[in-house]
C-alpha cells in the first residue's frame, strides 16, 4: 500500500506542476483582439510585456519577406481620386456610372512590380477594375490612372475601392489603401 501511495503523490505532483506551468506560460501573454481602420484583423495579436504583436500579414502594407530573416513593410502614402467625367465624387446613386481613378502615391521606399485597383461590394464581392505591371522603376512617388470603368452600384450601401501592390511579377497583391464610396437609393 505505501508503494500506491507513493505512486499517486508522485502523479499528484507531477499533475501539479504540469498544471502551474500551463498557468505560468497562459499569463505570460494574452490573446487580443485588434482592429485596424474599423475592421477585426482575423489573427488578432499578442500582448507580451506590456506590448501588442500582431502578424505582418495583417497589415494593410506590402510584406517583403526576405531569405536573411529580415521583414520590409512597405506602406506609402496613396491618394484616390474618383472622377466622373471632370467631377470627383464620393457618393453615388445606385446603378451604373462610369469613372475614372486616378492615385497619387507617395513616400514609397522601394521598386514594386505592379499595381491594381479593385471594388468590393456591400455583400463582400470583389471584381478586379484595372492593373498594370511596372517596370520596376517605380521608386519614391508616382501617377496611376485606370481606364475609364463601368460599374454597376447593384444595391445601396459601402464600397470599397482598394489600392493594392506587388512586389515581384509573380507575387501576391497587398492591399496598401481604400477608399469608400457610398451608394445611396
Amino acid at each position: 500500500m505505501n508503494k500506491r501511495w507513493r505512486k499517486v503523490a508522485v502523479c499528484v505532483l507531477a499533475f501539479s506542476l504540469m498544471g502551474g506551468s500551463v498557468l505560468f506560460a497562459d499569463s505570460v501573454y494574452q490573446k487580443v483582439r485588434v482592429w485596424s481602420n474599423g475592421k477585426e484583423l482575423s489573427d488578432g495579436g499578442y500582448f507580451i510585456d506590456g506590448k501588442t504583436y500582431i502578424p505582418a500579414r495583417e497589415i494593410d502594407g506590402l510584406v517583403i519577406w526576405s531569405d536573411s530573416g529580415k521583414v520590409k513593410i512597405l506602406k506609402p502614402n496613396v491618394h484616390i481620386s474618383l472622377f466622373k467625367g471632370d467631377t470627383i465624387f464620393g457618393n453615388v446613386n445606385v446603378g451604373k456610372l462610369k469613372f475614372k481613378a486616378l492615385c497619387q502615391v507617395d513616400s514609397l521606399t522601394d521598386d514594386i512590380a505592379g499595381v491594381k485597383i479593385s471594388i468590393t461590394d456591400p455583400s463582400g464581392n470583389v471584381k478586379d477594375l484595372d492593373s498594370r505591371d511596372l517596370d520596376g522603376a517605380q521608386k519614391d512617388n508616382f501617377w496611376f490612372s485606370t481606364k475609364e470603368i463601368t460599374y454597376d452600384f447593384k444595391e445601396k450601401g459601402k464600397y470599397q475601392v482598394g489600392f493594392y501592390m506587388k512586389a515581384t511579377r509573380n507575387g501576391d497583391y497587398a492591399l496598401v489603401s481604400e477608399k469608400v464610396i457610398t451608394a445611396l437609393d
